[in-house]
């Protein structure tokens, strides 16, 4: 059965060399529009690009306003400090995510609580998360959410859109909104995925995008976050910016900022790939619904969009029986040239968080044991 999945993908990408995960495709004007920044000098955070590229996510996703930084990573810092993380509070995420979610989290002197997962969705359950508020914590008379075991504040609440499919995001932010959480959706993923008509990354408070290099669209590295808040859009643009106050000629500084912002040079390449960014979710949708068709008659398990949900298939993914059929199935693959990878391991498994506050994770352990991520890269 491994064979057959070798060979189908083999000749899907009409190729028995080594196929990666997700490579980039450059198939527009990324070249030209990198030469004209090269050829202006601005190559660094000031330049035509950056404006442009902020405008055009924003357009595409439907939010008021966009901040380009320098990764996705970034964003998330940056818009948890916008609602309030700091080393005195607390932030809810899932355990089965990139460990950039928990790392962001950290820069903030923050501690993470770790919610299960949804198997239909691999993200953020609104029903454990409201199962954990309502056991674990309680809301004091200044309206805040304490955590009743460390009497700390929870500030915010991150979930994830795992591989490009929207989790359940209305129902989580409508829990949060009743304990006075702010949501910060981590849509690194999934820029060109939508739930129930709406894009990811709009719903909650802020949100942020990834344009590392194997994501649908690739800057190299950047990110961008998004907000419908004016005064926290002019506040992450600020901060991002080493918080540089404007003058002809001085250097002026008003608080604790990052170097965060994204360079004209990467941008040019992420007006390149916005112009195609439609072509490429369509491509990716096509090869999904070619894979969906397939593991039909295998006995391994496609995973689809969820309900009510557009997905951008940014990783295929399929689910294994068990953890020893997930280990034969990623040697014999790896072993032919055809790069599979598992899911990520949990959050809490990780010596630096192995000590944080969790609910039952029952549902990200199992898909832990069982997910493997197959080759995505976009066939044009």
């Amino acid at each position: 059965m491994y064979k057959n999945v070798v060979d189908f993908i083999q000749n899907i990408y009409k190729t028995e060399e080594f196929l990666p995960l997700h490579e980039p495709r450059f198939i527009g004007n990324e070249k030209k529009y990198v030469n004209e920044t090269i050829d202006s000098t601005f190559v660094s955070s000031v330049g035509k690009f950056v404006t442009q590229f902020e405008e055009m996510v924003a357009e595409f996703s439907g939010a008021k306003y966009a901040v380009a930084t320098s990764n996705g990573t970034s964003a998330l810092h940056i818009g948890l400090q916008l609602v309030g993380v700091d080393e005195k509070s607390e932030v809810l995420t899932q355990p089965l995510t990139f460990i950039a979610t928990a790392n962001a989290i950290s820069y903030c002197g923050a501690k993470p609580i770790f919610i299960d997962v949804d198997r239909d969705t691999l993200g953020l359950s609104p029903s454990k998360l409201k199962e954990f508020l309502e056991e674990e914590t309680l809301i004091n008379d200044k309206g805040e959410c304490i955590n009743k075991l460390t009497k700390k504040v929870i500030k915010a609440c991150v979930p994830m859109h795992t591989f490009g499919h929207p989790c359940k995001i209305d129902e989580i932010v409508e829990v949060c909104d009743a304990y006075n959480i702010a949501v910060v959706e981590d849509s690194a993923e999934s820029l060109g995925s939508y739930y129930k008509g709406k894009h990811t990354g709009t719903f909650g408070k802020v949100g942020v995008f990834s344009f590392n290099g194997n994501k649908i669209i690739t800057t190299g590295g950047g990110g961008m976050l998004v907000t419908d808040d004016e005064e926290l859009a002019k506040k992450a643009k600020h901060i991002t910016t080493t918080a540089k106050v404007p003058h002809p000629y001085e250097y002026i500084h008003d608080e604790i900022g990052y170097n965060y912002r994204l360079t004209n040079l990467a941008a040019a390449l992420g007006v390149a790939q916005m112009e195609n960014l439609e072509l490429f979710i369509q491509k990716q949708r096509e090869l999904a619904n070619k894979y969906e068709l397939f593991f039909r008659d295998t006995e391994l398990k496609f995973i689809t969009e969820p309900k009510e949900s557009q997905s951008n298939y940014w990783l295929n993914a399929v689910v294994m029986q068990d953890k020893q059929q997930r280990d034969e199935f990623l040697k014999f693959t790896n072993d032919k040239g055809v790069m599979t990878r598992s899911i990520w391991r949990l959050m809490n498994k990780l010596d630096m968080f192995k000590d944080a506050q969790t609910g039952n994770l029952d549902n990200a352990e199992w898909l832990e044991d069982r997910v493997v991520n197959i080759s995505s890269s976009i066939i044009i």
